[in-house]
């Protein structure tokens, strides 16, 4: 169903209504950057629906004026952040928790790439949020007010070389230190201040553009470890200085390495089109660590719709043929892969909470399935709200017994909290 802008304006002011009479369940900890607190992609949330009503969860609120883009929601203090193009400015957005608008504060002019539109997810710490925009600018505001406390641009400051749709990476916050890629002949990783953004290191350049990937923190035999993917290859630096660990040649098709690694139990996991899925295992001895391939499937090729590891099994949308598939971690063993509507045309993002995966796809439709390995076996479905337009490529958010989808310039919440 296509609904006319007024029959829109309609519905929105009716859900906008209905949001104050539910407000979201508790919860001890904060979605405050991309794919949650431990950047796993899987929500700590429970006593969630187990099946849906036949034509969905509850709409609560949908909400316009976020702006362009692909960027996901970051939720902290019960306000929820994100990123969009707005009249020729990438736009960083504060609302409440009842979806209105508080404060929207620019973050340099609009990527200037083929698709365009936000990357990044807002990345929000200790009362700081913190923002990459497509040609470079970094910008870090008052989360309470949206004022500008520093701001640069780091492929100028450090002379990197952007990638061919523009850096989307999520900032990392690493302690006191903001981690950023930026590839080019000088360096690979780099990491600044927090507070001021001033340079505490940078990374020996590893040969290589930005991936588009967002990077995590890896602590194993005593050695803490940023691990991240560029154009063309997966690098760790040290944590705490900046020193190339190691580098493993991963080139995909168009160098789209944008799969967040995930690390288990020594193990790091990497996907790309056309290449499929490595399983890297670590040998670290002191404060050095090399890396060689556990497996490799080459089926398991995700793209950019996120990757969710629970009970020693990855699920995961593949992109050749445009399958659902999950495979054993330990071993790469396929467990299943199928061609359902679910997988959409051609893409599919997905997370995790109270046993479930929660797949949205191109089709702008959400399914919800037990995260088992032994078949994708659905038990409810539902389009979504009309009004975005462009790729649903934003992932979506699990949290406080909500479900947040960002399709365009439009955040929709939906209650699936159990009754």
């Amino acid at each position: 169903m296509i609904l006319s802008r007024y029959a829109f304006m309609i519905v929105l002011a009716n859900v906008l209504s209905t949001a104050a009479a539910a407000p979201p369940a508790s919860a001890p900890d904060q979605w405050a950057q991309f794919h949650g607190p431990r950047r796993d992609n899987k929500s700590s949330a429970k006593n969630l629906l187990a099946q849906w009503p036949q034509d969905g969860p509850r709409l609560l609120w949908a909400r316009r004026g976020v702006g362009k883009g692909y960027a996901a929601v970051s939720i902290s203090g019960q306000k929820i952040y994100t990123a969009g193009n707005i009249d020729g400015h990438t736009v960083i957005t504060a609302l409440n928790i009842d979806g209105k608008i508080l404060w929207q504060t620019k973050n340099g002019p609009v990527g200037k790439r083929s698709y365009p539109g936000s990357r990044g997810t807002p990345t929000v710490d200790r009362g700081k949020v913190y923002h990459l925009a497509p040609d470079g600018p970094v910008i870090c505001l008052d989360a309470e007010t949206g004022k500008e406390i520093w701001a640069l641009n780091v492929l100028k400051e450090f002379k990197g070389e952007n990638c061919t749709w523009g850096l989307s990476e999520s900032l990392l916050i690493d302690g006191k230190n903001v981690i950023c890629a930026v590839g080019g002949e000088q360096t690979s990783i780099v990491a600044l201040d927090s507070g001021t953004g001033k340079t505490v290191w940078t990374s020996r350049s590893a040969g290589d553009k930005p991936g588009y990937a967002s990077p995590i923190v890896v602590e194993y035999g005593g050695l803490r470890q940023i691990v991240t993917a560029m154009s063309r290859s997966i690098v760790s630096v040290a944590a705490d200085t900046g020193k190339l660990l190691w580098k493993f040649e991963h080139r995909v098709w168009l160098d789209e390495n944008i799969t967040t690694p995930v690390y288990h139990d020594g193990h790091i996991f990497v996907a790309g089109p056309g290449r499929g899925a490595t399983l890297l295992k670590l040998n670290v001895t002191g404060q050095k660590c090399a890396v060689k391939t556990a497996w490799h499937n080459p089926k398991f090729d995700n793209q950019h719709g996120g990757v969710v590891l629970d009970g020693g099994y990855l699920f995961a949308h593949a992109k050749k043929g445009s399958r659902l598939m999950c495979v054993e971690f330990k071993t790469g063993k396929t467990m299943y892969s199928v061609s359902h509507e679910a997988s959409g045309r051609k893409s599919a993002a997905m997370t995790f909470a109270d046993g479930m995966l929660y797949v949205q796809n191109d089709g702008n439709k959400v399914y919800l399935a037990p995260a088992v390995p032994d078949a994708f076996k659905p038990v409810s479905s539902f389009a979504i709200f009309p009004g975005g337009s462009g790729p649903l490529w934003a992932h979506p958010v699990v949290f406080g017994g909500r479900l947040y989808i960002r399709h365009d310039q439009i955040i929709l919440a939906y209650d699936i909290r159990a009754k």
